[in-house]
C-alpha cells in the first residue's frame, strides 16, 4: 500500500503564491507519473499539471506562466509552485501517482484566493 500526502494549501491574497508538495510513501513500489488536478466548487475534476520520472512536464494552459510542477525522486516528492494566483484558482488540489503497484490520490489541500 502506499500513502500520498499533500500539504501547503492555504488562503492567499489574488497575486500571492503557495507551495503544495505532494509526498508519497509506503512499501516497496517504484513511481512513475505524478500530477496535480484540482476541482473547483460545481466542477469536474481537471487536470492541472503532470509531470514523468524524467521530469518531463505538461500543464494546463491556464496556468501556464504562473505554476511550475517539479519533483525530488529522492524524496518521492512532487512539488506545484502557484504563483500570480487569482480567484480562479480557487479549489481543492489533488495529487494523483502511478506506481509499479498501481494509482493512488492524495486527501486533497484546499487552496482559496481571497481578499
Amino acid at each position: 500500500q502506499v500513502q500520498v500526502v499533500e500539504s501547503g494549501g492555504g488562503l492567499v491574497q489574488p497575486g500571492g503564491s503557495l507551495r503544495l508538495s505532494c509526498a508519497a510513501s509506503g512499501r516497496s513500489f517504484s513511481l512513475n507519473t505524478m500530477a496535480w488536478y484540482r476541482q473547483a466548487p460545481g466542477k469536474q475534476r481537471e487536470v492541472v499539471a503532470i509531470i514523468n520520472s524524467d521530469g518531463r512536464s505538461e500543464s494546463l494552459d491556464s496556468v501556464k506562466g504562473r505554476f511550475s510542477v517539479s519533483r525530488d525522486n529522492a524524496k518521492n516528492t512532487m512539488y506545484l509552485q502557484m504563483n500570480g494566483l487569482k480567484p480562479e484558482d480557487t479549489a481543492v488540489y489533488y495529487c494523483r501517482i502511478w506506481t509499479s503497484i498501481g494509482d493512488y490520490w492524495g486527501q486533497g489541500t484546499q487552496v482559496t484566493v481571497s481578499s
